[in-house]
């Protein structure tokens, strides 16, 4: 069964589904481009590893970037007020207290680069956003320090962010901000790069892929591997329409959404 959803469909961002999905489309988009661009190009679909504390996973769906460290606190003694000049036997006993040791959750988060199959050059490299990068904090600073990094790089960036919570980057203009965007930014037109953002009502829009120059470039049509991908995939029946989505929305999109899904059947 398809999704009901012109577009992204907002119950798929739920916390305990969307680390399955991300994985599971980027995957679905490698196969895709591969087939699309080669022999001269591969993609490949990387890894990054990272460790975070049991808090830090309580808090982000699924974290993409950081070891989450604190700086060691400095301790004083905790002695009676006497103690400066009262005899040692006055100190209180040693007593043994029971404490909870931090517990580090290893995460994996896949990314996809592409790149030329004669010398194995980074061209292009293709990121979706996960929540963690959209939160306020160590991971989001990471993160951006990343996409400078390829910004300031002869590598062409496609940015994807399918998800609506979270704080987008501070450079996308508040006037043009809608509930999903996918970034372009091609080497040779930096600092300048297209930013087409979409809203839950409408299609995904498709979009070309930047390779080297004189090289053709694919469309990219992400709506259609993602609904392909929900079909494939059952999600039709773990998720509870019914329910409002999480987040919640404005109210005249919270009157779209109902209207749509009582079309489907699905209220």
């Amino acid at each position: 069964m398809p999704t009901p959803f012109p577009g992204m469909d907002p119950y798929l961002e739920k916390a305990h589904r969307w680390s399955n999905i991300h994985t599971r489309l980027i995957v679905a988009l490698a196969d895709e481009l591969a087939a699309k661009i080669r022999p001269r190009y591969y993609v490949s679909v990387e890894e990054r590893a990272y460790l975070l504390q049991s808090d830090e996973m309580d808090k982000l769906m699924r974290p993409d970037v950081g070891i989450v460290r604190e700086r060691a606190p400095v301790y004083e003694a905790v002695l009676p007020e006497t103690a400066v000049t009262a005899p040692p036997e006055t100190f209180p006993a040693v007593r043994p207290i029971t404490i909870t040791i931090p517990r580090l959750e290893e995460v994996r988060e896949r990314f996809l680069e592409v790149r030329l199959v004669e010398n194995g050059r980074l061209v292009t490299a293709i990121e979706i956003l996960s929540p963690a990068n959209k939160q306020t904090g160590k991971e989001r600073q990471l993160y951006a320090e990343k996409r400078q990094a390829v910004l300031e790089s002869e590598t062409h960036l496609v940015e994807i962010d399918l998800l609506r919570a979270g704080k987008p980057p501070e450079f996308i203009p508040t006037s043009q901000l809608s509930h999903c965007y996918i970034l372009v930014s091609r080497v040779e037109q930096r600092p300048s790069a297209t930013l087409i953002p979409f809203a839950i009502q409408q299609p995904i829009p498709a979009f070309r892929l930047p390779l080297l120059p004189g090289d053709d470039e694919p469309e990219v049509n992400l709506g259609q591997i993602l609904h392909a991908l929900y079909d494939r995939a059952g999600f039709d029946l773990r998720i509870d329409y019914k329910q409002a989505p999480d987040p919640p929305f404005a109210e005249k999109d919270t009157t779209w959404i109902d209207a749509l899904l009582k079309s489907a059947g699905l209220r």
